[in-house]
């Protein structure tokens, strides 16, 4: 069995400034505190000897290369990223950043969501990426208008209840 892995498919490069301020504290707190810590812990389980039965050596070998992987991925993830400052021109619509409502046509439950960057979904807070189904399909769509989009569990039916653009503290 072969490790190639097809290349994931490309994400919209668009981020919030909230979502940005976040990745690049990530990728500090990676670089400057957890790293630092994880190398003196791999140095000192080197020193004991035998690295082939260390199991403290093991572990801090592999949690070192998970950190350098993520700090390799947000490093150059930050550099291809556009923040979105502003709100769009006609905030009656559904564009990047807007919190929206949702009825569902069938049952007639409220939905809460937020178009986000992928890098910032966060499904608890009602946060989805713009690469979403239903993000796609809520694109441009103003208050009554109805959309179908084909999610996980089957057709489902929205109509458009309420769109706001709010300020990020």
């Amino acid at each position: 069995m072969s490790r190639w892995r097809p290349p994931q498919p490309g994400s919209t490069a668009i981020i919030t400034p909230a979502g940005h301020a976040r990745l690049k504290a990530e990728l500090d707190e990676l670089w400057r505190m957890r790293r630092p810590e994880v190398v003196r812990a791999l140095a000192a389980a080197a020193a004991e000897g035998d690295r082939s039965e260390n199991a403290e050596y093991t572990y801090r070998k592999k949690q070192l290369g998970e950190i350098d992987r993520r700090v390799r991925y947000l490093s150059k993830r930050l550099e291809t990223l556009r923040v979105v400052h502003e709100a769009p021109g006609d905030c009656s619509a559904i564009f990047f950043g807007a919190w929206f409502e949702v009825e569902h046509a069938e049952t007639g439950e409220l939905h809460r969501y937020r178009i986000v960057g992928p890098d910032e979904t966060d499904s608890g807070r009602g946060h989805i990426s713009i690469d979403s189904p239903l993000a796609r399909a809520a694109l441009r769509k103003r208050v009554d208008d109805e959309f179908g989009v084909e999610l996980p569990g089957g057709h489902c039916r929205f109509v458009i209840v309420d769109v706001r653009y709010e300020r990020e503290s």
